[in-house]
């Protein structure tokens, strides 16, 4: 074949992957080449000076790039200067630092931190605090908040470009990523693009010929030339050898995929696992990928309990075990038999409590099991699963038996607001109630905000809220304390319900 002969020029055996550092995700593809800037020529008048002057650059109407949001302040309750005191350094380094947490309340405000309207800043605005929010979404898998303040800034710009590319490939968009590509003429793709584009529309020769030029230019190291020609020709991938330990790009990622060789995604960075929720995908690897997701919140608790509910398990033990319990417990709802669901609500909330997916399994059958009028244990183990959801508050209106211990007494007037009322009954529900009682907000964090950075204090607030559930309890105070000053009483309660539900004692 004269495409085979092309492209096996250039065949050789790589030992890995080399990739450029283009952000704090380091896993990106290299789609896109940064625009050259063009050279100048000085005239007559020639500074005495190498000093850069202040410079502004701004739309004539609207905010920069960095105000982008797709959720409105009205919507979120936060004001637009969440970011204009801080230093994009600041907030590059503090987003890089923060990890998923083990409450969804808290996961949930990041994000709803991440997508918020931010209005234009002398220090955080631009480009930079952009990309900075995209890339902790993509740090935890979730791709369509990421993808959706994309499209509100455009994917004109390399950067841009490169983040929403990799978003459509992991998606299995890849037809939707090479189209947006030549509807971008801002944007110069690199040769692997290219090449990639150009095969995945047919056109098989100028693809081949495109890697030939990049070759003969020196524009594609050794590990691309293998895996492009590879691509190109998938009766040359016997001659790759795959190199292991290492983090691919997601063009890497789906070109291995496609020439038989394809990567499990559980070492991977979370983004790769929304690549197993195709449907092409075996149903172990969707449900193992739906869980990792689901856990940090980077898909809907309906759509992990859809995914649980597909077809009988075909084995048991592990990840089968966990999908019997909760199938049998679906079912109860569905029939609103309430014997049924007193013997399965237990066994399916352990299974999924082993998991840490106690959360979205209670946002999941919270609503269902309001159907279902139910007496004892099974009663009160209901109550405390819909304490885990948003409808918590109206929980405590309808749970028609009174708290049988001490410790649900102070979770109901936690879910109303008032958990000084009823005595703490250890140490971390001491540490909550304080919170509640007026217990004063950490001075620096209020600095912070007082001073325009907002956004940064409240992220401050929720690292000191996770040190608590391990164990700080004055950390835990201080940051639920903080987070009800400047307004966020909701995420403040469901936090404090689910630490102290989830705390390891709990059930």
């Amino acid at each position: 074949m004269w495409i085979k002969s092309v492209v096996f020029l250039g065949l050789m055996a790589g030992s890995g992957w080399a990739q450029s550092p283009m952000s704090a995700i380091d896993w990106l593809s290299d789609t896109a080449a940064a625009p050259e800037t063009p050279a100048v020529t000085a005239g007559p008048d020639v500074t005495t000076s190498a000093a850069v002057g202040d410079v502004s650059v701004s739309t004539l109407d609207g905010p920069g790039v960095g105000a982008v949001g797709v959720l409105s302040s009205a919507a979120t309750g936060l004001p637009e200067t969440l970011w204009v005191g801080t230093p994009i350094t600041r907030i590059q380094a503090l987003f890089s630092t923060l990890q998923p947490s083990r409450l969804a309340a808290i996961n949930d405000l990041v994000v709803t931190l991440m997508l918020a309207e931010a209005g234009p800043g002398a220090k955080a605005d631009g480009e930079p605090l952009l990309l900075a929010r995209v890339d902790l979404l993509l740090s935890r898998g979730a791709l369509e908040p990421a993808a959706a303040l994309l499209d509100q800034a455009g994917t004109g710009d390399a950067a841009r470009f490169r983040r929403a590319f990799d978003v459509a490939l992991l998606t299995g968009a890849e037809d939707r990523a090479c189209n947006t590509l030549r509807q971008s003429p801002g944007v110069r793709p690199t040769y692997p693009a290219r090449i990639f584009c150009l095969a995945r529309t047919g056109d098989w020769n100028a693809a081949a010929l495109t890697l030939d030029a990049a070759r003969a230019l020196g524009q594609v190291n050794t590990d691309d030339d293998t895996l492009l020609a590879s691509f190109l020709d998938p009766e040359l991938a016997d001659h790759l050898a795959v190199p292991r330990g290492m983090t691919p790009s997601p063009l890497t990622f789906r070109m291995l995929d496609a020439i038989g060789e394809p990567l499990p995604t559980g070492p991977l960075p979370l983004a790769f696992a929304q690549s197993d929720l195709r449907s092409s995908i075996g149903w172990k690897a969707q449900l193992e990928a739906a869980e990792r997701l689901a856990r940090v919140g980077a898909i809907s608790p309906a759509r992990l309990i859809d995914l649980f509910t597909r077809r009988a398990p075909s084995a048991s033990g592990g990840i089968w075990d966990r999908v019997a319990a909760v199938q049998a417990l679906e079912k109860a709802l569905h029939d609103k038999d309430a014997g049924a669901v007193a013997q399965t609500l237990a066994p399916a909330y352990e299974e999924m409590r082993a998991e840490g997916l106690e959360v979205p399994f209670a946002v999941a059958v919270g609503p269902k099991l309001q159907d279902v009028t139910l007496s004892g244990p099974a009663s009160e183990l209901a109550y405390r699963i819909t304490l885990l959801t948003s409808d918590y508050e109206a929980a405590t209106r309808r749970h028609t038996h009174d708290p049988v211990s001490k410790r649900d007494d102070f979770l109901t007037g936690l879910a109303r607001g008032l958990p000084d009322g009823t005595p703490p009954y250890d140490q971390m529900s001491a540490a909550v109630a304080q919170a509640f009682a007026g217990a004063p907000p950490p001075r620096e964090l209020g600095d912070l905000a007082r001073k325009g950075r907002l956004g940064e204090a409240i992220l401050m607030a929720t690292k000191m809220v996770d040190a608590g559930i391990s164990g700080d309890f004055k950390q835990l105070t201080a940051g639920l304390a903080f987070l009800r000053s400047v307004g966020l009483e909701d995420v403040s309660r469901r936090a404090g319900l689910q630490a102290l539900i989830l705390a390891p004692k709990g059930g």
